[in-house]
């Protein structure tokens, strides 16, 4: 983000120590060693000396610069390389026309190193373009029989391995002896960290061996197709071929201006014209990425392009992510010519994420990490706003590492880091959801940044009405859960870890992000079969040998194999099934995961596994939420989707466990307290992030734990009627998102969302969301809406409805405590059909709204014949039924109140 060194200066301050008369100018990086020391040269003059161009080798981390030679005249030398004695310099240096700038030749030397230094022509002199490197050997092999060897890379025409004779006193054409590597060849570059020389060259396809296709050498004929190509070089061993990678390069005849015109790329080394900008990054950790950038236009033109050419062109890059098995596309349309040839991207492996730099334009983190599937990139803005596009040149050194980055152009020192105030800045823009969900994927899960991200939702619900937010909500609490897992579980159950989910979006869709009117379009693709463009492990020289090689492919082995992440739609699925049975009253707490007897209660480590948070430095959100975390019923519903949870994700990780224990490269088989303390882990860190993000979002709704001194339905009482709307409209979002991915709800949530809907909807509305199940009526809500609806005849019939809604069970319950004539009246009936049909009944008991009231028995409604209706009703009952189970106070007073008019 900013300039934090440069090179150049530090430079010219050890040349001026050791003589301040001096001028050193006109620096230049000329490559960089396994060893991360770098050569540059310079041009060196004084008042008594003319300028001259010098070659000297620097080492960042101890600030020294060694001269290694020094020429007689200004020379302009464009690459060099040292072997690992520090015996032999090779340089390369390029004649050009300084009237037009025409390259007239590229011609290698080979300097000895010594109180009499040697120099040698190696007679390559060329119009096309000419690298040298070194090749290097470990330092316990150094001895003075070792045979020194050196590339020399010679565009379009080969490749040569050289190697000095050990008995040689002067460099003479005699002194070594060379063989040829690869012929013809487009492109080639060196990669220091793991001695491997990439090139791409032509070469026929091989037959096709699916049945029913037509043979694809016979088809076509002697056409080739470019082919990307690596060489493993060893200390002491042969080198050999370990990958072989077919190229798709549609745009490669297409691009503009003329070919044969060069850039010098001296680190990384490479060897190119302009016709294909091409870059491949490595990591030891098996991680290979092949970056191709190109310009193109959609419809061809008729005349070629001018330098100072404004018409349209669409700037496109595609990286292949070998150890992802996939390819990703981005295009940039609507950039004008004369801009578009100037710019060069930044391709830099950025944490888990490939940070792709594009000047004046924007900047993408593409997830190319092990960790998951490739889905979740990030489009943000450009990071440098202050360089003209000709002026940077970005690349990265071995010597640095970290987030800096050199410009070749200025020998700048830039800090490439991607600051979070940028990413939020992003999500608070107008971008699409694809590119909000990224962000907050990027944050919780590789930064673990969980107060910005916190931010960011209470942010997003300021607009509860959007439509992206139960999505940003459901990927907080997936890529949370998953996140607390991670940092708290053993390393001999990691492997299960890959199989939980991590986040809501899927490998393959497309992005498009609007950044400075520029409509970036981000497309992935999947390569098949990655795994039979490398040389297998037993194939190598040394069979299983322990490098980048076998690392990138037990990667691709486990991609083939296909491990599936366990999916909360499993969950969802079970639910919609059990829950339609679910009943409350009728469990037993001791049945459930949570309960004090439980499988997961009673496990001494649940109190470490619920202060997961805790650990992080947060208290307890117990008692920032505002409702009281108490279930009234027997069993809550929190319990039966944490025992559903907790038994399909215990299935589905002894199964995947199982199926992926055969091959070697494949995971260990996992025992099951392996699995259970996943299993539990994970749905444990469920409630956690459920219980969290409720939190978050009552914050957001104005709700302050500190200055709120009643909580429950007190609280929502007290509420303002605009804010108990947007209260109930956020939290409406939240539970449609935790119910599609059936995570479980905090304890008391129930009541209270139920209640708040009650006092903010209309109650024709409030019953569409009882009878879609949104709103759960539980005995302690239903109580103070009971209480709370007077009884006007409207209101009864609202109490009615109500309870008409509820299971039978709780219903009665209410009913038993409801003092009113209706519920009398109700009550009695129920008594008489469960006599008329034969249902047993408790003991007689005495019932009735008026206390003093007796037992009248037959007198009740007497008639001159005493056949009263009441009469005959009770010969009825005393018929079917002992006078034992006959509650004649409820039946007579239910008599009298069926009189009146209640209704």
């Amino acid at each position: 983000m900013v300039t934090v060194d440069n090179f150049a200066s530090k430079l010219c301050s050890i040349i001026l120590e050791k003589n301040s008369s001096d001028e050193a100018n006109e620096w230049r990086l000329l490559g960089q060693e396994q060893d991360g020391t770098l050569l540059f040269s310079w041009i060196q003059s004084s008042k008594n000396q003319e300028p001259v161009t010098k070659i000297g080798l620097y080492s960042y981390s101890s600030n020294d610069l060694t001269i290694l030679h020094t020429f007689d005249t200004v020379i302009n030398c464009i690459q060099a390389s040292i072997d690992t004695n520090r015996t032999y310099l090779a340089y390369v240096i390029k004649e050009t026309d300084p009237e037009n700038n025409k390259v007239f030749s590229y011609k290698p030397y080979l300097l000895k190193i010594g109180p009499e230094s040697t120099l040698c022509d190696l007679e390559l002199e060329r119009s096309r373009q000419i690298l040298v490197q070194f090749l290097y050997q470990k330092h316990s092999v150094l001895s003075e029989s070792c045979s020194v060897k050196f590339l020399i890379l010679i565009h379009q025409e080969c490749i040569l391995q050289y190697q000095i004779k050990n008995d040689n006193s002067d460099l003479t054409a005699s002194s070594f002896y060379y063989e040829s590597l690869v012929r013809k060849f487009t492109w080639a570059q060196w990669d220091p960290v793991h001695q491997t020389l990439y090139y791409i060259h032509n070469r026929k396809p091989s037959r096709c061996l699916v049945e029913g296709e037509e043979d694809a050498v016979s088809s076509a004929g002697t056409k080739t197709s470019p082919t990307l190509s690596g060489l493993q070089f060893h200390d002491d061993l042969p080198h050999e071929s370990v990958l072989n990678i077919p190229l798709n390069l549609p745009h490669l005849s297409t691009v503009f201006g003329s070919c044969g015109i060069y850039e010098d790329d001296t680190v990384p080394l490479r060897i190119h014209d302009c016709s294909l900008d091409l870059i491949v990054l490595t990591d030891s950790n098996g991680y290979v990425c092949v970056c191709h950038h190109y310009l193109y236009q959609p419809i061809q033109p008729t005349t070629e392009l001018k330098d100072d050419d404004t018409s349209l062109v669409h700037f496109a890059y595609s990286v292949t992510v070998l150890h992802q098995s996939c390819v990703i596309h981005c295009v940039v349309p609507g950039l004008p010519w004369s801009k578009a040839k100037t710019i060069r991207p930044l391709f830099k492996f950025y944490g888990d994420h490939m940070l792709v730099f594009i000047p004046a334009v924007c900047t993408h983190l593409l997830d190319i990490g092990v960790m998951h599937e490739p889905c979740c990139h990030v489009i943000t803005k450009p990071l440098l706003t202050d360089f003209e596009v000709h002026t940077i040149c970005l690349t990265s050194l071995v010597t640095l590492g970290g987030d800096h980055v050199i410009n070749l152009a200025t020998l700048d020192l830039i800090d490439m880091h991607v600051p979070t105030s940028l990413l939020v800045q992003t999500f608070k823009s107008d971008t699409i959801m694809g590119n909000k969900l990224s962000i907050l994927h990027y944050l919780i899960l590789h930064r673990s940044e969980m107060e910005t991200v916190s931010d960011l939702i209470a942010w997003q619900a300021e607009k509860p009405l959007s439509l992206g937010l139960p999505q940003l909500l459901r990927e907080f609490l997936i890529g949370s859960s998953y996140a607390s897992v991670h940092r708290n579980l053993p390393s001999d159950a990691s492997h299960l870890v890959n199989l939980l989910p991590i986040t809501t979006q899927h490998m393959g869709n497309e992005l498009e992000v609007k950044i400075n009117d520029k409509m970036i379009c981000l497309s992935q693709d999947v390569l098949w079969n990655a795994s039979m463009m490398l040389l297998s492990p037993q194939q190598r020289i040394v069979p299983y040998r322990s490098d980048i090689w076998v690392k990138l492919w037990e990667q691709l082995a486990k991609i083939s194999k296909g491990k599936q992440r366990f999916k909360p739609n499993q969950v969802v699925e079970k639910l919609l099934v059990s829950l339609v049975c679910y009943q409350p009253e009728a469990l037993s707490r001791s049945s459930t995961p949570m309960s004090p007897s439980g499988s997961l209660g009673s496990s001494s480590v649940l109190n470490d596994f619920l202060s997961i948070g805790n650990q992080c430095g947060r208290k307890s959100q117990i008692d920032a939420l505002p409702f009281y975390e108490i279930e009234s019923c027997t069993a809550s519903k929190q319990e039966h989707i944490i025992s559903v949870n907790l038994r399909e994700l215990s299935m589905h990780l002894l199964k995947q466990s199982a199926e992926n224990k055969i091959s070697k490269f494949q995971w260990q088989s996992q025992t099951p307290m392996h699995v259970h303390a996943v299993a539990t882990r994970y749905i444990t860190a469920q409630l956690e992030q459920s219980r969290l993000l409720c939190q978050i979002l009552c914050k957001a709704a104005t709700f302050d734990p500190r200055q709120e001194l009643d909580k429950g339905f007190v609280y929502i009482e007290q509420l303002q009627e605009e804010r108990r709307f947007i209260l109930f409209t956020i939290l409406e979002r939240y539970y449609l998102s935790v119910e599609s991915i059936a995570f479980p709800l905090p304890q008391g949530f129930t009541s209270f969302f139920t209640f708040l809907g009650y006092k903010t909807l209309n109650f024709d509305m409030f019953l569409q969301y009882i009878q879609r199940n949104v709103l759960e009526l539980q005995v302690d809500v239903m109580k103070i809406i009971m209480a709370d609806i007077d009884n006007s005849k409207s209101g009864l019939h609202q109490k009615l409805k109500l309870l008409t809604l509820l299971p039978r069970s709780r219903a009665k319950r209410l009913l038993n405590q409801w003092n009113h004539p209706v519920s009398l009246m109700l009550r009695g009936r129920e008594h008489a059909l469960n006599i008329l049909s034969g249902v047993e009944t408790g003991t007689t008991r005495l019932h009735g709204i008026q206390k003093n009231k007796a037992f009248r028995g037959l007198t009740a409604f007497p008639s001159g014949d005493r056949l009263s209706p009441l009469d005959t009703f009770l010969d009825l009952l005393t018929a079917k039924a002992s006078l034992t189970d006959l509650d004649f106070g409820l039946l007579i007073e239910t008599t009298e109140t069926s009189t009146e008019e209640f209704m």
